[in-house]
């Protein structure tokens, strides 16, 4: 198989087949990321031939029931259908056309397939048109995952995000019309020290007017070599502490009011955990209160310096 550099994938895309479409990051600028540091480029397409060799190696060792959990997540579970996940910082970027042949090799190597999915920015939605979206839709993308990370303009703004709150609303808008279902990414402690709260309730009242399926609750982990661990050196920004970005968790669940699961699954959470709102929302608030009240901040603290890598 072509893997190039760490391969990264959302923790429910576990049993998906994993083919590489591209490697890297189109944008490549955001602050507090590290992830594709250990590439020697930006940003690269993988050719047709090599995806096609891949999916015809994989035909070796995956079966036609792959990805099971993210199959029943993304309501495309059937007892003899598969799922796979495109690699990559955002696949989603690629033309339509490219995508649309991407999907056609995939069809004719596991003729069972029932959804593709990948990374997604904001941005790589405006550039498919509303036809393109329903195209893409009837030929398997869906569940998407979007790193929106939050809807705090100020910080999506310094953070070098790339876009605006009002287009996360915009582009999801236009996924639901196509049908095509998604996730998103938020990042507890990308406000900064004292406005992770605020950010939480903001961030909360977009994610109120669309319809993920799953919100994916990660903590800011600050790597040295980030362009954010720059700018805390000058003094341009400060961290929150770890009891901040659970009060910030807290507010954020608590001002969901659609119908979504919520769950911190990945590394950057020292103490893990998944809910279904709005039924699981007074559980997940009185355990995040425990840890507020009971767990030392320098406990916390260390389990996030101790962190090499997510």
């Amino acid at each position: 198989m072509h893997y190039t550099g760490t391969i990264w994938r959302p923790p429910y895309e576990a049993e998906s087949l994993l083919l590489e479409v591209t490697a890297g990051c189109t944008h490549h600028k955001c602050k507090f990321c590290t992830l594709y540091q250990d590439l020697p480029f930006k940003f690269r397409m993988t050719s047709l031939e090599d995806i096609e060799s891949d999916l015809l190696e994989a035909q070796m060792y995956f079966h036609d029931s792959i990805g099971k959990f993210s199959r029943k997540l993304f309501n495309t579970s059937t007892h003899d259908d598969c799922r796979v996940f495109l690699t990559g910082a955002n696949p989603f970027v690629l033309k339509f056309k490219f995508l649309k042949s991407i999907a056609d090799l995939i069809y004719k190597y596991f003729p069972k397939c029932s959804s593709i999915g990948c990374f997604a920015r904001i941005t790589d939605i405006t550039l498919k048109s509303d036809e393109e979206l329903l195209d893409l839709a009837k030929v398997g993308y869906n569940g998407l995952t979007i790193g929106i990370e939050t809807g705090d303009d100020n910080a999506l703004d310094f953070m070098n995000k790339g876009y605006k709150s009002s287009d996360i609303i915009t582009q999801c808008k236009r996924l639901d019309e196509a049908g095509i279902s998604y996730s998103f990414f938020y990042l507890a402690g990308i406000s900064g020290s004292g406005n992770g709260e605020k950010g939480a309730k903001i961030t909360a009242n977009i994610i109120n007017k669309l319809n993920p399926v799953l919100v994916g609750i990660n903590m800011l982990t600050i790597f040295q070599t980030s362009e954010l661990y720059k700018e805390i050196q000058k003094n341009n920004w400060f961290e929150e502490s770890e009891i901040e970005k659970y009060s910030e968790i807290r507010t954020f669940i608590k001002n969901i009011n659609i119908e979504t699961i919520v769950a911190g699954m990945g590394a950057s959470n020292a103490f893990q955990f998944h809910g279904m709102l709005p039924n699981d929302k007074e559980k997940l608030i009185e355990w995040l209160d425990k840890i507020i009240n009971s767990i030392d901040e320098d406990e916390l603290k260390k389990y996030r310096d101790n962190l090499n890598h997510l």
